[in-house]
């Protein structure tokens, strides 16, 4: 799952929130010296990535995706799966995406001194271009995606994954829609073991 997932299955507790979104920037046990809350998010982030990594309804999706997109594709599955939970985040949350996305910015702000560099760089990206709200929207799919294909280190064509997400619309959606609530419940059942 991408920054979206990671942030709502952090189930608005803060320090979850902001562990769950720079785990992926962290190096070896730098993240053993974060508040404890934090840590916590950490660990539920490698929890989410391990059911992710593992589930069979994900490796659904990534065997459609990696004939065109190779090694990034666990990050386009991710990024799709994001879409389809701000697509519809009325029936996930009762405050509004754009309300949400603004209040994680903030957060992140608030927790600035906690953010590795390259999760502070990353975040300038995000907060212009509102990642989280317009990961709604096919263009802003289009927008986000073809973003990291230019700055990944290797050659990609992420900019056609946008397109390709919209000519596989309904299966990666009924993909997203059996696999994501078991997620949700076994992220629940984790969190109850971290706090």
């Amino acid at each position: 799952m991408n920054f979206l997932a990671h942030l709502y299955l952090s189930d608005n507790n803060e320090p979850l929130m902001v562990g769950n979104f720079i785990a992926d920037h962290l190096k070896g046990n730098d993240w053993k010296s974060l508040p404890e809350g934090i840590m916590s998010g950490v660990k539920v982030h490698r929890f989410i990535d391990h059911f992710t990594d593992t589930h069979p309804v994900v490796e659904q999706s990534k065997v459609l995706l990696r004939p065109y997109f190779h090694k990034y594709t666990p990050v386009i599955s991710d990024i799709f799966y994001d879409h389809f939970l701000a697509a519809e985040w009325d029936k996930y949350s009762n405050q509004p995406i754009d309300e949400y996305a603004r209040y994680v910015y903030q957060l992140m702000h608030k927790n600035y001194q906690f953010l590795p560099a390259r999760t502070k760089e990353m975040l300038v990206y995000m907060e212009n271009d509102n990642w989280l709200k317009n990961y709604a929207t096919l263009n802003g799919m289009h927008r986000a995606l073809s973003g990291m294909g230019r700055r990944a280190k290797f050659d990609n064509n992420m900019n056609q994954a946008a397109e390709f997400l919209y000519d596989n619309y309904e299966l990666f959606e009924k993909h997203f829609k059996e696999f994501f609530p078991e997620l949700e419940s076994a992220v629940k059942k984790e969190i109850s073991t971290q706090t």
